[in-house]
């Protein structure tokens, strides 16, 4: 496989990416998970085991409470149809290694789930290839330990969009995230559960938290409503 442009420049950029990393770890603003229950049974109708899990943004980061995080959101959306059970498992800073081995202690059974997943593999410097290997074996838990019957994998992040991050350091995370993106699209396809959820969202600061790097509750508003359409095709 040929290498990238991005990748090729690594090394000449490098003290470049090093001050700019350091520099955007210094001056970030840390928030904090928010409060709220992280389990529940909601609405009315049909039960739905559903499990949300992955990193900060499946957290709800940039969110001040659970209601106006991702779970929050889906969890009203779903709950117009279904008696939702619903389960996050989700943590900052979480690589798709660290979900594998929290969910593999898990106990219980799930309908649906949703994950997201992969800026911090990013940025922990995962390959394409153990990203994929990793996602698989994601994705065979979920299939196989808990009997889910519908994933969706929501895409790794466009980082080159950033607001927190400089040029080039956004440029390089960038076309990184895009190369996992694409590996996950690829695994998501191998499963007839699974179906890749893609953000397509316009260049607005209103979908932004605070820090310029994790969601605003407008953004998970609208990545649950796509969620949940993605679920209930099921």
């Amino acid at each position: 496989m040929p290498v990238a442009p991005d990748q090729l420049l690594r090394v000449p950029l490098l003290p470049v990416l090093a001050a700019q990393g350091l520099s955007v770890r210094r001056s970030a603003q840390l928030l904090p998970e928010p409060i709220g229950p992280r389990s529940g049974r909601n609405g009315r109708g049909p039960r739905l085991r559903l499990l949300i899990a992955g990193d900060s943004s499946a957290a709800g980061v940039g969110a001040g409470t659970q209601a106006q995080a991702l779970s929050g959101h889906l969890v009203r959306e779903l709950s117009r149809h279904y008696t939702v059970e619903w389960q996050l498992e989700a943590m900052t800073g979480h690589t798709t290694q660290d979900t594998l081995n929290r969910l593999q202690v898990l106990v219980g059974q799930f309908d649906m789930a949703v994950t997201a997943l992969g800026v911090n593999d990013v940025t922990h410097g995962v390959t394409r290839k153990k990203f994929a290997d990793r996602q698989t074996l994601l994705m065979n838990l979920l299939v196989r330990q808990f009997g889910v019957r519908r994933i969706v994998a929501t895409g790794v992040p466009q980082m080159a969009r950033f607001p927190a991050l400089p040029q080039p350091l956004a440029w390089v995370l960038g076309q990184q995230a895009a190369r996992l993106d694409q590996a996950l699209q690829e695994v998501t396809a191998e499963f007839s559960q699974a179906r890749h959820l893609t953000l397509n969202l316009p260049d607005d600061p209103a979908l932004a938290a605070p820090d310029g790097y994790h969601p605003s509750p407008k953004t998970y508003a609208i990545w649950a409503s796509e969620a949940a359409t993605l679920l209930r095709q099921a």
